[in-house]
């Protein structure tokens, strides 16, 4: 395989492996930001808790499996990327360490106090990471201040500007969108009948802010006018125009549930591909000097290591893949009062 084809089939790659991230835990990222709006009691929350819980843990396997693909492939990216943006980086590490105490820890103790505690820890370690991505992602779009020698030169309020803003708050409503999707599918009842209203409603608001987003992705970068060059990337955002109305669609006139979160999971994987596909052949951006940039040709491994990984992902992320679906089949069914009185419930 020739340096040119394994170099493009990585960002492929990587471009997907994150969007495949954004889907999967994005619903329950969601989900728990809506918790406290939409829970009224003590069962509905460990409804909440206990609709992401058989997945919650595998879905941010696929964080992991971006960030190797970024360090095995692109190492010179991976470098100034955790180093530039280490303060936010930190935090989102953070907050998922502590949202993992709350979603173990919360029914091993028998007392309001800490039950609350736990669900204000889930709040926030949801909330903050879906907040912190956007923020990260925005920002990469837009480029940060690096200089020739990887060398970031600002700090992480430099990062909440106007654009890298919007896009943390498009991602927090996506991800509640989707999240709200996943607790119809999931829950019964008045908590289902409040999901339902509350992905009526953020299909209207995630709407407008794809517009908007899109408005300002036009002024504050080149992805359009990179995607221009390479006209078939807009059959990716056609996709998810597409996917965004079968939400809504499906959300009244299906009969499943679960076709208006498919929806959804397309919308966000085609628009994550639409936006870092249009950032190609650029890795990070540099806001200093474009020559700066670190690219796919300067930011690579080498033809061996590609190669090998390629052969690796080949074999692995099959597997995964296959494992995940399984997880996701056995515990498809929805979840009722007597699944939380037994014995492995959250």
């Amino acid at each position: 395989m020739s340096i040119e084809f394994l170099l493009g089939v990585w960002f492929f790659l990587w471009a997907l492996l994150w969007a495949v991230y954004f889907m999967l835990d994005g619903f329950d990222l969601g989900a728990a930001t809506l918790m406290p709006f939409i829970a009224k009691n003590d069962d509905e929350k460990r409804i909440v808790y206990n609709s992401s819980g058989p997945f919650w843990d595998g879905n941010e396997v696929w964080l992991i499996t971006a960030g190797g693909v970024t360090f095995a492939a692109f190492p010179v990216a991976y470098a100034v990327m955790f180093s530039a943006l280490y303060a936010p980086l930190l935090l989102l590490l953070f907050a998922l360490i502590f949202r993992a105490v709350a979603f173990e820890f919360r029914s091993k103790i028998d007392d309001p106090r800490w039950t609350k505690l736990c669900d204000a820890v889930l709040f926030l370690g949801s909330f903050v990471p879906a907040l912190l991505l956007g923020v990260a992602f925005a920002n990469l779009f837009m480029g940060i201040p690096i200089d020739a020698d990887g060398v970031y030169h600002g700090n992480i309020l430099k990062l909440l500007n106007p654009y890298g803003l919007a896009g943390g708050i498009f991602f927090v409503c996506m991800f509640a969108m989707h999240g709200a999707l996943w607790l119809r599918f999931k829950a019964e009842g008045d908590l289902q009948e409040r999901a339902r209203k509350s992905a009526h409603i953020l299909w209207y608001v995630v709407l407008a802010l794809v517009i908007a987003f899109l408005a300002l992705t036009d002024h504050y970068t080149f992805i359009l006018d990179n995607v221009a060059k390479s006209p078939f990337i807009y059959s990716f955002l056609v996709l998810a125009v597409v996917a965004l109305l079968g939400v809504r669609f499906f959300m009244f006139h299906g009969k499943s549930p679960i076709s208006a979160w498919a929806c959804s999971s397309l919308f966000i994987v085609c628009l994550t591909l639409f936006a870092v596909l249009g950032m190609f052949p650029n890795i990070i951006i540099s806001s200093i000097d474009p020559a700066y940039s670190i690219t796919v040709f300067n930011g690579a491994s080498s033809h061996l290591t590609l190669t090998i990984m390629f052969i690796v992902v080949l074999i692995g992320v099959p597997v995964v893949i296959a494992y995940q679906a399984w997880v996701y089949w056995v515990f498809s069914h929805k979840v009722t009062q007597e699944e939380l009185a037994s014995d492995h419930a959250y």
